[in-house]
């Protein structure tokens, strides 16, 4: 038992070390930062990355980020520049070079080799009396106390800050660039996430067919209807296709319990009148959300007063939406 509650406590003091970390850098970010922001967003070529180690690993991620929210970068690593990976600098990029303690001997025979190349160089580091702090044009301060390792050794508070002022950085870009979730679904087509932001009803309704009724149409025949389109519904519509109402599988089971003559049964007297219904230029998310909201399984898509099929909630886990 002791075991567990040590291994708890170790737990959350290694959280509360890093968010206290982070929360420090926050007061680090002043007109230098800023100054970078603005140089990076205004430079004409691209951000090249480059670190080693677990530095390398960070720049990765930045480099992602900042793909993913419109600002080009490529990665470099540290170790692989002097053995033919510089020639990927052009002169209108900009270098960020990752290091915690600024000192590495690859950093240091990197710098003079982006110096003479004539890029501007950023260090996002935590030893501001580095070398390559000393070296660079501007400096993202990631100075912390000490890292959550108890030996005070292994990477830790200092790759989270690392992160969390390569987001900082990504996302004052993707504020200065006025960067939309239409932006974003662009540079995120695939998956789920690309899909709520692009995918649109008009998308996936085609694909099905369209149970269709008339108001006079009787019981047997609506049956046939709603069992022959496999949706488990019909709509109700006169000769302009204009929407009277749906009737579901559920609103047959209802009737079935309530009527005993089923004679002279039409779809006028089972159909529900006011349907839940989205307009075909609408985002499929928004048919999911309204479907979840409403507890139901299938939406009337509407092209303005006239129907134009269904959309069911299995379209939706087909695409992938949810």
């Amino acid at each position: 038992m002791n075991l567990v509650k040590n291994i708890k406590k170790i737990a959350r003091d290694v959280l509360l070390n890093e968010s206290e970390a982070i929360h420090n850098i926050a007061n680090f970010i002043d007109d230098n930062f800023e100054a970078c922001v603005r140089e990076i967003y205004s430079a004409k070529g691209r951000v090249v990355i480059t670190g080693v180690g677990k530095s390398a690993i960070i720049a990765n991620k930045i480099v992602a980020t900042l793909n993913s929210t419109g600002t080009p970068s490529v990665f470099m690593h540290a170790a692989d520049a002097i053995h033919g990976d510089l020639g990927m600098i052009q002169p209108e990029d900009i270098v960020i070079c990752i290091s915690k303690s600024g000192n590495t001997p690859e950093i240091k025979v990197l710098i003079p080799l982006l110096k003479r190349r004539g890029s501007k160089l950023v260090a996002l580091v935590s030893n501001t009396n580095s070398y390559l702090a000393e070296q660079a044009d501007f400096i993202l301060n990631a100075t912390i106390a000490e890292e959550a390792c108890p030996l005070n050794l292994a990477p830790t508070t200092s790759t989270t800050v690392h992160v969390a002022l390569g987001d900082a950085l990504a996302v004052c870009l993707l504020e200065l660039r006025g960067f939309t979730s239409r932006d974003f679904a662009e540079y995120h087509p695939g998956g789920s996430l690309g899909k709520q932001l692009y995918l649109k009803v008009s998308d996936i309704y085609v694909h099905n067919e369209l149970p269709i009724v008339s108001p006079d149409t009787l019981l047997k025949d609506v049956i046939l209807e709603i069992s022959s389109k496999r949706l488990g519904c019909t709509a109700v519509v006169d000769e302009k296709k204009i929407l009277h109402g749906i009737i579901t599988d559920g609103d047959l089971r209802r009737m079935l319990q309530k009527v005993s003559n089923l004679t002279d049964i039409t779809a006028k007297d089972i159909m529900t009148r006011t349907p839940k219904k989205i307009e075909k230029d609408e985002f499929a998310v928004a048919a999911l959300h309204l479907m979840q909201e409403n507890n139901i399984t299938q939406l009337v898509v509407m092209n303005g007063v006239q129907i134009a099929g269904f959309i069911h909630l299995h379209d939706l886990l087909k695409e992938g939406i949810v």
